[in-house]
């Protein structure tokens, strides 16, 4: 009888340390393409559809999405804080010196997330809509697909200092960027992949005008080219393609490294007498490899600290916590 009882007393202490980490697993389980299959199955098309109307509307506001999800995913992780207002008792994230007058789009997501609403209420989290609208511009712009794992709840804080001090900088130089990618858990390889997005897109003059005026390891004609609409004096906001298709998601943005016609500090430091020059000269060659690349460091930069299972919760505003 002591046998028996001693076997089950095993047995008891065997299956419910099985279950602990089982049910610990699954309060934070992994994000997966198809958790909405059954909840929300029109939520793809429904995204799909917004970007489409978007990007006809606008073809850079394909830039701007895939910017925003950038930006939300590298200050605390992919939970949608970045698309918060500020209100008299909450400081947010877009006023942040990196989003300030800059980060843009936010109307999209905010139509996608009416519909998406109409469709299955209260079910699909603002950061998984920022993820999947990110992914669709891309490819509304000719760019690669990949696949976008789900499952992301929304933040109910968000840290204007932080975005302060991780958001990289268009004035950083590659230690400095290969650092604060490693601080995320991507590679060097990982940056120069993800700073291709800046195929497509626009940036401000005062974010270049010290590249255009000050630094030698630029092409004179592009230089010249680009003071024409940044003077050395005002015209801050006045925007400038970072390639020559920046409504076309393709490999030029490297062509232009390569030819020293980056246009910012941050951008001609990945083609600079550096551990990067190797692999920008390949995707300037091979935008197979570029796409491959991308699609693979988009998806880690997608999974960077995710809110899952009960932690932070499905906002009903993107703009508001319930």
């Amino acid at each position: 009888m002591k046998l028996t009882m001693a076997s089950l007393s095993y047995f008891f202490i065997v299956v419910t340390l099985f279950i602990i980490p089982f049910f610990g697993c699954c309060a934070n389980a992994q994000l997966s393409p198809n958790f909405y299959a059954r909840t929300c199955p029109s939520l793809p098309t429904i995204v799909r559809n917004a970007m489409s109307q978007a990007v006809a509307t606008e073809a850079r506001m394909g830039a701007s999405i895939l910017r925003l999800f950038f930006h939300d995913c590298f200050v605390n992780g992919c939970d949608g804080s970045i698309l918060l207002d500020d209100t008299a008792t909450f400081t947010g994230e877009k006023n942040a010196f990196p989003n300030q007058n800059s980060v843009r789009g936010f109307e999209v997501i905010d139509t996608i997330k009416t519909r998406v609403e109409t469709a299955c209420n209260a079910t699909v989290s603002c950061a998984d809509i920022l993820a999947l609208a990110s992914r669709d511009g891309v490819v509304l712009l000719g760019g690669t697909s990949w696949t976008v794992a789900l499952g992301r709840r929304d933040a109910r804080t968000a840290s204007q200092s932080d975005a302060n001090n991780q958001l990289p900088s268009p004035f950083d130089n590659l230690s400095t960027l290969i650092s604060g990618f490693s601080a995320k858990g991507l590679t060097a390889r990982d940056l120069t992949a993800l700073s291709g997005g800046h195929t497509i897109g626009q940036s401000q003059c005062s974010l270049f005008k010290n590249r255009i005026y000050n630094e030698t390891n630029i092409d004179p004609s592009f230089a010249t080219t680009r003071k024409a609409t940044c003077p050395a004096s005002g015209g801050d906001t006045n925007l400038a393609p970072f390639d020559i298709t920046p409504t076309r998601f393709d490999n030029n943005y490297y062509k232009a490294l390569v030819a020293r016609r980056g246009l910012l500090h941050s951008d001609q430091e990945l083609f600079n007498s550096g551990s990067q020059d190797a692999l920008v000269t390949t995707y300037s060659n091979n935008p197979a490899a570029f796409s491959r690349d991308f699609a693979a460091a988009m998806v880690k930069m997608g999974a960077i600290s995710p809110l899952t299972g009960t932690n932070g919760e499905i906002r009903k505003n993107c703009r508001l916590v319930n």
